[in-house]
């Protein structure tokens, strides 16, 4: 880790971090992260503050945002608006619950296909992929 009052070039900024330049300049062109003025003839340098909003977009990414609403909650936090940011993450959460139902309901039906599949040894046809030519499939498998 770089000492603290260090301004960084992009590339050890994104060392630093652990993710790579490509990503730093993806999130400045997202608006996620300021670009630096570049000096007359020189290189632009990266502070503290930089690598603990990288930082902060990775982690909200860890937890599944997407980089809108990270890009919400970046704003947010630059105002200090807690309630927004709790509704925000309330959203994300109802969302998250959805697609656990839906990863549910797919765990099923891909188990009930392997079941199928253990009685129907040997057979030509396999009903794990009959069910997947039919046309309702979904239906079929659940």
């Amino acid at each position: 880790m770089e000492p603290a009052g260090k301004r960084l070039t992009i590339g050890r900024m994104a060392d630093a971090v652990g993710v790579n330049v490509e990503t730093v300049r993806f999130y400045q062109r997202k608006g996620l992260l300021r670009e630096p003025d570049r000096p007359v003839g020189g290189i632009r340098r990266y502070e503290q503050a930089d690598i603990a909003r990288v930082r902060f977009i990775k982690s909200a990414q860890r937890l599944g945002f997407s980089l809108q609403e990270i890009g919400q909650l970046l704003r947010l936090d630059d105002g200090m608006q807690c309630s927004a940011a709790a509704q925000l993450a309330a959203r994300h959460l109802a969302e998250v619950r959805l697609r656990l139902q839906d990863l549910s309901r797919i765990e099923m039906a891909l188990a009930k296909m392997l079941k199928r599949c253990g009685r129907h040894r040997g057979e030509v046809d396999c009903p794990m992929i009959a069910a997947l030519n039919a046309s309702d499939a979904e239906q079929r498998l659940l």
